[in-house]
């Protein structure tokens, strides 16, 4: 044996199609669960949705994403915050007894009408998919460029702001703002926290890729000694309970509007679901070269990427789940530990199917005050509204360009000026049927901002 060989170091690591040993399989599994737990159970806090059902959708969607996909595109799905704006503004206006009171934890009318538009969200993911495996993503890339994907993202995120802000004031999302300086403090103190987590251990592994756990638990524990944790939750919880999983309101002539609502916020979230791939393909085809092995080239299934997305929420929309997205934080684990094995992931998957009938656990969740989630909400909308200013530099978008100025332009004071200050953040135009009380800001602005962009396709400007 060479000395080139005696110092060439041993690659540890794991491939798509790769099955580790048990323990490892296990071991790897549960990492999975850890990283996606925070987040996702966030999104069903803040939205009225079943933590057991948000678990159970997240698992079995995460499942059937990788079979669609024929386990080749190593994902884990979790909950979308980019949703969120939207949801709380639905539910809100049809179901307004969901945010009245900050002692209700699950609205099952409220969510029964947002399935529908999930499902619909699902639809154009699928047709989307489709349509680029069949044209390419360059066709698509001129109906959806960087400037409206990127504004859109700002929009979800920055319309959320005074929700965010109410919910840190101690107060229910749709009621009146409290000044009690109890709950101001507690948001401060869980914000301060999670962005100092965010910062400082950032690299430093698995503790790393939790930030919004360990900011949900310092702010948690900080809101004991004030009185604000309800204790009674959990002893008064099963241990053992079956989620409540419930059917879309297909009958309800108001969940329509859902669809086109909830489907819109797809412009989103497709670009985000395409960045991840991208990533994955890189650090995949890396380890794939180190190993001696064929690269495996999953940046050129962009389309079938997308039909496995809405394979996901066709799970969660008939479940009674938030609606899902394939999770960063969990790419950026792979990528720390070299796992990319979808054997891993389908278990993971099993694991949070499990973890969906563990009464205790979600009753854990909604014993959080309303406080510290409003500390995590000023974060995490915030970060939402940053990753599409992201979007839009990554992608070099000249805005210098009166064209692309005036598109951006459109979709920001739209949608964030028609979330604030119109009624119930509607555009007073009634579309019967589908918007019979006004059109909600964020989908009245991207739909402008998609118009507007298509004069400029159509009739192209003088450079």
């Amino acid at each position: 044996m060479s000395a080139e060989t005696k110092s060439k170091p041993k690659v540890l690591g794991y491939l798509p199609d790769d099955r580790p040993p048990i323990g490892a399989t296990l071991s790897l599994g549960f990492q999975q669960v850890l990283t996606m737990f925070p987040a996702t159970v966030l999104v069903a806090a803040l939205t009225k949705f079943d933590v057991g059902v948000t678990l159970l959708a997240s698992g079995l969607g995460t499942i059937i994403a990788l079979l669609v996909s024929k386990r080749k595109i190593p994902m884990y799905y979790g909950s979308s915050f980019s949703y969120i704006a939207v949801v709380i503004t639905a539910m809100s206006l049809y179901a307004s007894d969901c945010f009245n009171d900050p002692a209700t934890f699950y609205c099952p009318d409220g969510v029964r009408l947002v399935q529908v538009g999930i499902l619909g969200t699902a639809v154009v993911e699928i047709l989307v998919g489709l349509l680029i495996m069949k044209i390419g993503k360059a066709a698509l890339d001129k109906v959806l460029p960087p400037i409206v994907t990127g504004s859109v993202a700002v929009v979800i995120g920055i319309a959320l702001a005074y929700e965010a802000i109410k919910m840190a004031a101690g107060a229910a999302v749709g009621g009146s703002v409290e000044t009690a300086s109890v709950h101001w403090l507690v948001a401060a103190l869980t914000l301060i926290a999670t962005v100092l987590f965010s910062v400082y251990l950032r690299g430093k592994g698995l503790l790393g890729m939790l930030p919004i756990l360990l900011g949900a638990i310092f702010g948690y524990l900080v809101a004991i000694p004030f009185g604000l944790v309800n204790f009674d939750l959990i002893a008064q919880a099963d241990w053992v309970r079956v989620p409540a999983i419930t059917l879309p309101a297909f009958d309800d002539p108001r969940a329509w509007g859902m669809v086109v609502s909830i489907a819109l916020i797809a412009i989103a979230t497709i670009p985000e679901s395409t960045a991840h791939l991208y990533q994955m393909s890189l650090y995949i085809d890396e380890l794939a070269n180190k190993l001696g092995r064929e690269p495996f080239k999953i940046k050129e299934l962009i389309g079938l990427n997308l039909v496995a997305d809405g394979a996901d929420d066709l799970v969660v929309g008939m479940l009674g789940g938030c609606a899902g997205t394939n999770y960063g934080e969990n790419n950026s684990l792979m990528a720390i530990t070299r796992n990319y094995s979808v054997p891993v992931l389908m278990t993971a998957g099993a694991m949070a199917i499990l973890l969906g009938f563990v009464g205790k656990l979600a009753a854990l969740v909604n014993t959080i005050p309303v406080a510290v989630t409003g500390g995590l909400a000023i974060y995490l909308f915030g970060v939402i509204g940053m990753q599409g200013i992201a979007l839009i530099q990554s992608e070099k978008v000249d805005l210098f360009k009166p064209a692309q100025l005036g598109v951006g332009a459109v979709i920001l004071v739209l949608g964030v000026g028609g979330a604030i200050g119109l009624p119930n953040g509607l555009f007073p135009f009634e579309i019967p049927g589908v918007f019979p009380n006004g059109i909600p800001a964020i989908v009245f602005s991207a739909i402008v901002g998609i118009l507007v962009n298509l004069i400029f396709v159509i009739f192209k400007p003088q450079e």
